[in-house]
């Protein structure tokens, strides 16, 4: 079984709007593909506190990123970090700010859009600093690295989403169009990821409210999906995964035993370290 795993984090997607709009992704759910999840964010439910959650199973209160105007490389271990000490390479098609928080700070538009240094934590990278940046593009992105590179880990992250949310608000057609659209651009390379024997995770930082923000505990602020696909998942529809746990996932999943991360085991096969 691969060892190999693809992150996606569609930026801004509430559950709710997920299983109503995400098509691709609730097909494969219902063919017993993929397997649905949702996932309370931490808090604050704002996009970079929750990226370095993501990364490092760490609430923003304990990381220190708690709003999105704090610019500075992370402080602690993380997906990338640990990938790269096991000796790993890694890739993200990513909003800059996760090129700010795990490579370079501040982002250099010029020297950082497209990274390819082995000394980095991202080794590969493509970087988009404009929220209207195509989610079609980004996919695109995402495979040229896949393609080019053969990361063991691949961070895949659109931003439509989250800038329809702003424009528009969470009850909107805008909003649920925009998600309809990305999981259509996504449905065009999942398919071949899932046939090559990647472990994918696709979820979400945070979701979006009527007021054309996010922030705080509204359900439809904090309640994001989680949908994984692969052999080594349980597929329990029972496990109550956590957002703190999706980094230790992630590492086990590689086969970076060691991380001392917390570990959603509901989510694995047992043994599924060991094919």
């Amino acid at each position: 079984m691969s060892k190999k795993v693809i992150l996606v984090v569609l930026d801004g997607l509430a559950y709710e709007t997920a299983q109503q709009c995400m098509g691709f992704l609730q097909g494969l759910t219902e063919q017993g593909l993929a397997t649905l999840y949702k996932v309370k964010s931490e808090l604050p439910s704002m996009s970079r506190p929750l990226y370095e959650a993501i990364m490092t199973g760490v609430a923003p209160a304990q990381s220190g990123i708690v709003h999105n105007q704090i610019i500075r490389n992370s402080h602690l271990s993380n997906v990338f970090s640990l990938a790269r000490e096991a000796g790993l390479t890694t890739a993200a098609a990513a909003y800059h700010w996760f090129s700010e928080l795990y490579n370079r700070c501040p982002y250099d538009q010029v020297r950082d859009r497209f990274t390819a240094d082995p000394e980095q934590l991202i080794q590969h990278g493509i970087f988009y600093h404009q929220d209207t940046y195509p989610d079609s593009h980004l996919y695109l992105d995402a495979e040229w690295l896949r393609l080019n590179h053969d990361p063991d880990f691949l961070l895949v992250h659109p931003m439509n989403i989250d800038d329809a949310g702003h424009r528009a608000g969470f009850d909107s057609a805008h909003y649920r169009n925009t998600a309809r659209h990305s999981d259509a651009h996504l449905s065009e390379h999942l398919l071949r990821w899932m046939n090559e024997g990647y472990q994918i995770l696709v979820t979400a930082d945070h979701g979006m409210n009527v007021d054309k923000s996010h922030g705080g505990t509204l359900p439809e602020e904090q309640d994001v999906p989680l949908y994984v696909i692969g052999e080594r998942f349980a597929h329990r529809a029972e496990a109550q995964p956590r957002q703190l746990e999706l980094c230790g996932t992630v590492c086990e999943l590689l086969g970076i035993t060691d991380h001392g991360k917390p570990v959603a085991d509901s989510l694995l096969k047992s043994g599924s370290l060991n094919p």
